[in-house]
């Protein structure tokens, strides 16, 4: 069994991938709902997801093609901890607005002009807070060209990184899942117009 269809049914009998009508935090209305945070609630699952991002990494890119991790919290920055220990690089992270105290720094961890960066997140729609936290890496004169999501809800994302010179790289997308799901018969042909149309709409 692939990766992708293994990993959808876990999200799918746990609950961490729901059908029906949501609505986002941007207000915006969804056919489904995907809360990944949940998934180190299950650690088995959690590292083989890990694992199994790392491996991509390799493949696309290398590791020897990057000095450091970047998350933005919160759900990726769990994702990001986990791979930073498998990997043994280390880690930074973007606040989504500077802390008011201190340093007042945006950027949490060490740097320095011309560090490499690979940015990961959990998932991406809009790309909006992973767009904020390239702008903000590249403020502090590091250098980003790749991003790498779990789960990819394909509405704009791919397109706003790459006006920030940026690749998303996904392990699946909502797509992908759905239709495995769909081939298992744990959802019906109604839920996958669904999310296709949701899809096309953007």
């Amino acid at each position: 069994m692939d990766f992708v269809k293994e990993f959808s049914t876990f999200l799918y009998e746990n609950k961490i991938i729901q059908f029906g009508d949501f609505t986002l935090a941007s207000g915006k209305k969804s056919s489904y709902y995907v809360d990944l945070r949940l998934v180190p609630s299950y650690p088995h699952e959690f590292r083989k997801m890990v694992k199994y991002l790392q491996n991509e990494i390799i493949k696309d890119i290398g590791l020897d093609q990057f000095d450091s991790l970047v998350s933005v919290p919160t759900g990726g920055l769990v994702i990001a901890s986990a791979l930073a220990i498998e990997t043994v690089k280390p880690l930074i992270y973007v606040r989504s607005k500077p802390k008011d105290y201190g340093t007042s720094k945006s950027v949490e961890g060490k740097i320095h002009d011309g560090l490499k960066v690979v940015m990961i997140d959990d998932v991406a729609t809009t790309g909006g807070s992973v767009v904020n936290g390239i702008k903000s890496l590249k403020e502090a004169e590091v250098e980003i060209k790749d991003a790498y999501v779990i789960v990819n809800r394909m509405e704009g994302a791919d397109e706003a990184l790459k006006e920030q010179g940026v690749n998303l790289h996904s392990i699946t997308n909502v797509m992908q899942i759905t239709k495995a799901l769909h081939e298992q018969n744990l959802v019906d042909d109604s839920i996958l117009q669904k999310v296709q149309d949701q899809i096309n709409v953007k």
